[in-house]
């Protein structure tokens, strides 16, 4: 869910700073890049967690 919610955010700001996109105010680009800076707090979250869960890789002999 996080995850879908992230990419709906990045296709609203991919939007937003394309080229002849109509100009926020800078209270609409602070609530975007809130918006982002959860999301990607949000992403890191999950990448971290899913890593946590990988194997350890094994050790090559004569290392």
């Amino acid at each position: 869910m996080q995850l879908d919610m992230g990419e709906e955010l990045l296709e609203y700001a991919r939007g937003v700073v394309a080229p002849g996109a109509k100009m926020l105010s800078a209270a609409e680009y602070r609530w975007l890049a809130c918006r982002l800076t959860e999301a990607l707090t949000d992403a890191l979250r999950v990448a971290e967690s899913r890593g946590h869960r990988l194997p350890a890789p094994a050790e090559s002999p004569g290392t």
